[in-house]
């Protein structure tokens, strides 16, 4: 069969043209897609950045043993995340990208509006973190089903050689959404007060969120069908049973990209994203609007690099930046969190910080982020054939990112707090938490470095 002068076949080439002749402009696709999925970052993360607040208003016990059912409850969210990934990815390849993302985001607008409106322990027992949780879960399976089918909708409309910098777009939404989230929470805190907003006022946010999703629902509903799937579809070679269509092949390259990429990619993110955050606070006794201060400006400085991270990984590959950040990670931890102590100053009740160290320290972490996150999407979809994409793609992401990113809260806090116990006085037992990222970062960057593969010059068209 033909060339044509960029590689890949003639007749591939051609029907990507084609197809693309009816498809919504790149542009709008972007836009839609990540505001969809920026919002549905924005509903699941506000839970993780209130989980101190929830932990009083929905579990029963002691401060410190309400707190480790908070994590739990947080943990549910992740860890239902592969079965919405199995469900909704194998819809998504069955039936179409545009109707499955829809169906996601209003699944997880109501669920969060749904947080918004529950009664608290105090008045309806234990009915009420019964309730949260099946929330937590409804919020996890919408979730699963969101990211697969927003990457994979961006990638099979963008330039085949451009991959990675336009699925990158999709990739900041998860920091932007958990920007907005601190931000939000910040100035609704901020404006009620501490009493308030105990009582209260933690609400707003999650009832907010029930507005971003209608609108984001109306720019979603205007998207035509990707081109690449209607080709397909029109063509009658998409999957009947995209799950059982799983080759033994296929399920060996889930492995791989679960094990020597996105399990590795999770716990970098969740860390320098989320346990930091509890580390401030929980640990070192910062103060929630420092705390929120400093992370939101470390946020706002690192995210433009999943922009750089994504065109650079359409110009070196997927895989080097992706190792590059597990390696970082796992070697600098130990010694970033011991500059986040020393940067912390203890006089009696009063914690004072040093902010541009530690906006720093926390930048530093972020970048690893953007180093790893940038290029996964792109990665993931040039890893599976588009007939099962959705599903395939899906179900290593949301595993990694659910069983081993999602768990880094809750094991580090329990690592730490294990140790303590069993070393009392030991000035290293906060650091031991640090155990868990920098294990897995470990494992993913030696996996990875000697079974991934790289993708990046893979064309995806020519299977159309």
């Amino acid at each position: 069969m033909a060339s044509n002068p960029n590689g890949g076949t003639a007749a591939g080439h051609a029907a990507r043209t084609v197809a693309l002749q009816d498809a919504s402009s790149l542009s709008h696709v972007i836009l839609a897609s990540s505001a969809g999925t920026l919002i549905e970052w924005y509903d699941f993360y506000l839970y993780a950045i209130l989980t101190v607040v929830l932990s009083s208003q929905f579990f029963p016990g002691s401060l410190a043993t309400g707190f480790l059912f908070s994590l739990g409850a947080l943990w549910a969210g992740f860890a239902v995340r592969p079965f919405g990934a199995a469900f909704f990815g194998h819809i998504g390849d069955l039936i179409g990208r545009k109707y499955t993302f829809i169906a996601t985001l209003s699944i997880m607008g109501l669920s969060t509006f749904g947080i918004g409106l529950l009664p608290t322990y105090q008045k309806v027992g234990l009915l009420a973190p019964a309730i949260l949780v099946a929330l937590r879960c409804l919020q996890g399976l919408a979730l699963g089903g969101e990211y697969g089918g927003s990457a994979t909708f961006v990638a099979e409309h963008a330039p085949e050689h451009q991959r990675g910098l336009y699925t990158s777009f999709i990739q900041t939404t998860a920091t932007l959404g958990l920007f907005a989230a601190l931000i939000i929470v910040l100035v609704v805190r901020v404006q009620l007060g501490d009493a308030e907003f105990q009582a209260w006022g933690w609400r707003i946010p999650f009832l907010l969120s029930l507005v971003l999703v209608i609108f984001s629902l109306w720019i979603r509903i205007r998207l035509k069908e990707s081109p690449l799937f209607a080709k397909l579809k029109k063509d009658g070679k998409t999957s009947k049973s995209p799950i059982t269509a799983i080759s033994k092949r296929n399920w060996g390259l889930i492995a791989i990209a679960l094990f020597g990429a996105t399990a590795g990619q999770a716990v970098v993110w969740y860390t320098g994203q989320f346990y930091v955050l509890v580390f401030l606070t929980k640990t070192l006794g910062v103060n929630y609007k420092d705390a929120y201060t400093m992370i939101a400006i470390a946020l706002a400085c690192a995210t433009p690099f999943f922009i750089l991270f994504g065109w650079l990984s359409d110009k070196i590959g997927r895989k080097p930046l992706l190792l590059t950040g597990c390696a970082l990670a796992a070697l600098t931890y130990w010694p970033i969190y011991h500059a986040m102590a020393g940067a912390v100053t203890k006089v009696g009740t009063v914690v004072t910080v040093n902010q541009p160290v530690m906006i720093g320290l926390i930048f530093l972490q972020v970048l690893y982020v953007t180093l790893v996150y940038a290029p996964i999407a792109a990665l993931l979809v040039e890893l599976f054939p588009a007939r099962i994409r959705y599903t395939s793609m899906s179900i290593p992401y949301h595993l990694g990112n659910g069983e081993f990113g999602g768990l880094t809260p809750l094991m580090a806090t329990w690592i730490a707090t294990w140790w303590l116990a069993a070393h009392p006085g030991d000035p290293n037992a906060k650091f031991m938490g640090l155990i868990w990222p920098i294990s897995v970062a470990t494992m993913t960057f030696f996996i990875g470095l000697f079974f991934l593969p790289e993708t990046k010059d893979r064309r995806i068209w020519d299977e159309a």
